[in-house]
This record gives structure tokens, sequence and C-alpha cells, in this order.
């Protein structure tokens, strides 16, 4: 049964993908000119916030003062670069960014998949729908507010989590939870899972909702039970958005937060707390060395970029799908 539906799945997979590309031409840009010039402002929005930014950049090979002219800053090459990998604040941040990053995509990916599993087998209506918005309601809710929440619930006097954890008899007296380094990234990404769990769930409730009903029927015809049947059909068939989107999130994954270790860190957990981008902030506008800052930023833009490229050219070799 189970290479049976496999091997369906991989015939409908592998045609799909030999379907030929119309190729570009002249007529065809003609023919869509209307789609091209919607596109001209969305264009424009992209350029001006996006790339002539940029231009800043120049700042990290600099000893930039703000007072001075462009044609007036003094250039130092890499100093700043040879600055933050030698420098042990900068290799801390870089450790509690990546770690953070990873924390998040994990525990993001695998929350956000078995949810949109666990829906796509309710039946009723109703309920279904119910479930899948209390889940995706913190979404809207800012940083701000999550981040008091998770404050208060964690509170040593009448937080929710120590008076549950003693009921239970798990522990013998509260934590000071945001008092522990060892305990702050958990927290973070515990925080990350219930705001954007039921968020994420959407795009793969929509692949579920594409998947070919008649392999359904055909598992269950073979007698596939349940997780047979997520096994076989739910998840192959989605595979090609799992891949997608972890491919985008790999590129993402020095983007562990901001908001959430700036609010809830303290100086008792600012070892575990501080990420690249309180580190930016911190030099930049606080201590007023923006060259430092400006560096800061670019490292991260270019591992971000080379992790996304790295992940899709693996996948490219697995023969996955892939962005590029």
């Amino acid at each position: 049964m189970a290479e049976t539906l496999e091997t369906e799945i991989a015939v409908r997979h592998s045609n799909r993908r030999k379907k030929k590309k119309r190729p570009v031409t002249w007529s065809l840009i003609k023919s869509q000119n209307q789609l091209i010039w919607m596109s001209v402002p969305l264009m424009l929005y992209i350029i001006l916030f996006a790339y002539v930014p940029v231009w800043g950049w120049t700042m990290a090979f600099q000893n930039y003062r703000p007072a001075k002219s462009f044609s007036e800053q003094e250039w130092v090459g890499f100093k700043q670069f040879k600055f933050l990998f030698t420098d042990d604040n900068f290799l801390r941040v870089l450790r509690n960014t990546l770690s953070m990053g990873i924390i998040n995509l994990v525990l993001g990916f695998v929350t956000a998949i078995v949810l949109a599993l666990l829906l796509n087998e309710i039946k009723n209506v109703l309920w279904k729908r119910t479930v899948q918005t209390i889940s995706y309601l913190p979404h809207f809710l800012s940083w701000i507010i999550v981040t008091g929440i998770v404050a208060t619930s964690l509170s040593i006097n009448d937080g929710i989590i120590n008076i549950v954890l003693m009921k239970l008899h798990l522990i013998k007296e509260p934590i000071l939870w945001l008092s522990e380094g060892k305990y702050f990234w958990g927290i973070v990404g515990a925080s990350h899972v219930w705001k954007e769990v039921g968020w994420n769930t959407i795009i793969y409730l929509a692949a579920i909702a594409s998947i070919d009903p008649a392999l359904y029927e055909a598992a269950e015809i073979d007698g596939a039970s349940r997780y047979k049947k997520m096994q076989f059909v739910t998840l192959p068939g989605i595979k090609a958005t799992i891949v997608i989107l972890m491919i985008m999130s790999i590129g993402h994954v020095l983007e562990a937060g901001f908001e959430v270790q700036y609010l809830l860190g303290n100086g008792l957990v600012v070892d575990w707390a501080e990420t690249i981008d309180i580190f930016v902030l911190k030099y930049g506008l606080a201590q007023g060395n923006y060259s430092l800052a400006t560096a800061g930023g670019i490292f991260k833009t270019v591992v971000s970029v080379t992790l996304l490229l790295m992940a899709n050219g693996i996948s490219k070799r697995l023969g996955e799908e892939r962005l590029l």
C-alpha cells in the first residue's frame, strides 16, 4: 500500500515538473503589460527602501563621523570587521543569535506542521475553525503585549507557571525564570511558538487542501489508518511547501528577534539575551559607533544570503523544490 501511494504521488509530481515553461517573448510581455505596469509602484518601493539605503554600508569601511561630509570621512578598510571577529562580546552575541534562531526555526516548523496535520483530521468544521482561530489570534498581538503576558506568567509570586508546577509537585519552590540565563533561550522559543504557530499553520492547511482527495480514498480502500494517511499521503503532498518554507527560514536564521529579547532581557541574563540586532542598536545609537554597528549589520546580511543560497543549492542537488 505504502509503495503504491508513494509511486502515484511521485508520478504526479514528476508530470508536474515536466511541463515546459512558456518562453518569455515580446508578445508575452505585451499581453501582460497591465500586470507589468501594476508592479511598477512595488518595484519603486523596493528600490527606494531596500536598495538605496545600501549606500549607507560605506560607513562600515570608514571611521564615520556624522559632522563630516562623505568626502571628508576617514577610510579604514576592514578595520571594523577585524574588530568584530576578535571581540568577545560580538562572538557571544553571535552565539546567542544562532542558538535562538535555530531554536525558533526547529520549534516553529515542527509545531506548525503537527498542528496542521491535527487540524486536517478534525471532521467537525465548526470545531476546526474555532481551534484554528484561537491558535492564530496571538499573531495579531504586539510583542509588547506578549512579553507582558510572558513576564506575568513567569512571575515568582503569582505566576501561573510556578503555581501549576508546584501544584503538580514538579518543583518545591518558585523559580526565577527571567533571572537565570539557562532558561532564557527556551522562554524565547516558547514565546515565538505561542505567538506564531497558528499563523504558520495556515499555509500548510492551504497546501493540504490542494491534495487530490482520490489519494485519500485509495489509501482508505487499502486499509490505511489515519496515521498511515498522514505519513504516505499528507506529508508527501505538502513536501514541496515544507522545502520552500525551510529554505526561506534558513535564510532568516539570524533573525532571532529583537523585541522579545530586548523586553524580557535584564542585567542578570544579558549574556544570553543580547542578539546582533541589540548589538547594532547598542553600538550604533547608545555609543555612537555607527561604523561598527553597520559592519555588524552587513555581516548578518551576508551570512543570511549565503545560508539561503546554500540551502537552495542543497535542495537543487537533492532534486527537491527550490527558490532559484
